[in-house]
């Protein structure tokens, strides 16, 4: 019994610890905030989380050289269940590590160095299928029409509401995630394209064309019997159900190798 009592203290003594652990101090120091346990597994640079994320949880980067507006930033993201990664400079967010996941940009106007139309001119090569979200505290109709025309997905002037912020991003994110999920087909139809051998892609090219076997047997100089079971090996290769579904499948990929002898 004094066992089974020592050990429920022991119990609870672990609770409290644990609990002590995960209690932080706001800024102010006026008074504490209670974090998650999940919260309490995060590792912190410069504001942003840096670890234990979940595997795919859509990032949304910021760039803003007010360390204040940095912090609330990464609290309303935070909470609305994306992953906030936050930089000072433009220069700090083009030596970030890249991620595989959605994602979006939360971009200040005016940045020390290269500025915020800088850095997107930037990206506009780099990283073109990213979503930027511009903010400003000192809008114009110039550098919003100029921001909007280089591709920007939404412009705010600051103070905007959270409300505001988080439509504009949540928006960003599906888009990011499209855009993502697109290029993760296309990597696939390439790879298949690649299992071909040289004599497949020679008989895909003019099967998609509408030829029958027997004229692309003439064309290629080989059997009618052999081109049905090249046209078979494509069928698999290209994991495509039906003669329309490979033709999609050349349509988005472009190009064929020409075929000849």
């Amino acid at each position: 019994m004094t066992q089974g009592l020592n050990r429920e203290t022991v119990a609870d003594r672990s609770r409290n610890v644990e609990l002590s652990t995960i209690r932080r101090v706001v800024p102010n120091g006026s008074m504490p905030l209670i974090t998650t346990r999940m919260d309490a597994g995060l590792a912190r640079r410069d504001g942003a989380a840096t670890s234990a994320e979940p595997p795919g949880r859509p990032v949304v980067f910021v760039v803003d050289d007010d360390v204040s507006m940095r912090e609330s930033l990464e609290l309303l993201i935070c909470n609305a269940g994306w992953q906030p990664k936050t930089f000072e400079t433009a220069q700090e967010f083009l030596c970030r590590e890249r991620v595989l996941v959605p994602s979006c940009l939360v971009l200040d106007v005016m940045l020390p160095g290269l500025n915020g139309l800088d850095l997107q001119r930037c990206l506009a090569v780099d990283c073109k299928d990213m979503p930027i979200i511009f903010v400003t505290g000192h809008a114009d109709v110039p550098t919003t029409v100029q921001a909007m025309k280089a591709g920007a997905f939404d412009f705010l002037v600051k103070p905007f509401c959270d409300d505001a912020l988080l439509s504009a991003v949540r928006k960003a994110i599906e888009r990011s995630r499209t855009a993502l999920d697109r290029d993760t087909k296309m990597r696939e139809l390439r790879d298949c394209l690649a299992s071909l051998s040289r004599r497949e892609q020679e008989v895909m090219t003019l099967v998609v064309t509408g030829l029958l076997n027997k004229q692309i047997g003439h064309q290629l100089g080989i059997s009618e019997i052999t081109v049905k079971a090249h046209r078979g090996q494509v069928m698999r290769k290209m994991k495509a159900g039906s003669f329309a579904d490979l033709v999609k499948m050349s349509m988005k990929l472009g190009s064929l190798p020409a075929a000849g002898a």
